[in-house]
């Protein structure tokens, strides 16, 4: 990953020598490591140049002064900031290729589930990997797409009320009821299904229900007056249940970040942030997004509304459908001391093989 580097990061770039970028890089690195403040003492025997304790001290009180780092409580260490971080994720951060045990892992158990069951059975498998490799939370964040249907089934439940059963070119199905006109006949309703099936194939329930509105007079006339009602009533009750804006969330791994070393504050607003994704307040804006970004996106703190009560790091990458039109996000959400240099690939790796597969299954539905 090679970004552009914003117009912030160079200012910090030309504020400092190669001395004061080797040794803000030092103690990021150790920071995103283990966790803890850094201390001169420390920092002086990791560096390769060979600086006094005092003299690391001098050039940290610069970094303090510029915003870089800071003393977190009553440390004598220091952290990077959240300004910090997101210099280093710019300007300075580097990214390799996903390990080769990895890709393996990941194309493995995504190709597996891509067998086994639908899109959602294949992103709920990506979040779960993600959460997994990277010891945080995994997220997908999906769009409601329309059903592209290959059948169309209605099944009898009783004299008035039957199940649509919907078949989508992905493996995917779903069920709904219709009211069923009074007195139709069991032949009526089989002749309803296969009228349907044939005029569904390929299109969504919307598209369908525009060619029904084309479809000439002759061929409507085919069908008895109670069937061609189902066919009409059946078909826009059907588009209209189908609408859905709210995009779908998928979590797994909130243990790894609820777990018992947090404080009870970070606690409460770790669970708040799980609760705003159930009630998806915040998503279509992130997902709007991730259609015009370029790749992997890195959040840090409280620079994305939805992420910033948590505290949080959150990394995403688009991912798409058969058509090269983004569809939905993963990623990883994390304490702001991820590994960004591992977790970047991964990310970017496992949205590539989800794109995939989702081509794949579009091309065998």
């Amino acid at each position: 990953m090679s970004p552009r580097i914003p117009k912030v990061s160079e200012d910090f770039l030309s504020a400092l020598n190669s001395r004061s970028q080797d040794i803000f890089r030092k103690l990021v690195e150790r920071y995103l490591e283990t966790g803890e403040p850094v201390g001169s003492r420390n920092l002086s025997r990791m560096l390769d140049l060979s600086l006094s304790p005092a003299s690391v001290r001098n050039v940290m009180a610069d970094l303090e002064e510029l915003g870089l780092i800071a003393a977190p409580h009553t440390s004598a260490g220091r952290a990077p900031t959240q300004q910090g971080l997101r210099f280093f994720v710019d300007a300075m951060l580097e990214v390799g290729a996903v390990d080769e045990r990895e890709r393996k892992e990941i194309s493995k158990h995504i190709e597996g589930s891509a067998q086994a069951g639908g899109v959602e059975d294949l992103l709920t498998e990506a979040s779960q990997l993600l959460s997994g490799l990277s010891h945080g939370a995994g997220v997908v964040i999906a769009t409601k797409a329309d059903l592209v249907l290959k059948h169309v089934e209605f099944v009898r439940l009783d004299p008035f009320r039957a199940m649509a059963v919907l078949v989508g070119q992905d493996g995917q199905v779903e069920n709904r009821i219709v009211q069923l006109p009074p007195g139709l006949t069991t032949s009526a309703l089989t002749q309803a299904s296969n009228y349907l099936a044939n005029l569904v194939v390929g299109r969504t329930l919307r598209e369908a229900r525009a060619a029904l509105k084309q479809q000439r007079a002759e061929q409507l006339s085919e069908l008895d007056e109670l069937t061609r009602k189902l066919v009409e009533e059946g078909l826009a009750t059907l588009s209209t249940t189908s609408d859905s804006s709210l995009p779908t969330v998928i979590v797994r791994g909130r243990a790894n970040l609820l777990n018992a070393t947090m404080e009870s504050d970070d606690l409460n607003r770790m669970r708040q942030l799980f609760d705003e994704l159930e009630s998806k307040d915040g998503l279509i804006e992130l997902l709007g997004d991730a259609e015009v970004a370029q790749g992997v996106r890195i959040f840090i703190g409280s620079e994305n509304k939805l992420f910033s009560l948590s505290g949080s790091s959150v990394i995403l990458s688009p991912y798409k459908d058969a058509n090269d039109k983004v569809v939905g996000v993963l990623g990883v959400i994390g304490p702001t001391r991820l590994n960004y240099a591992r977790i970047v690939p991964v990310v970017d790796y496992t949205a590539n093989v989800i794109s995939a597969m989702m081509a794949r299954k579009a091309r065998q539905g």
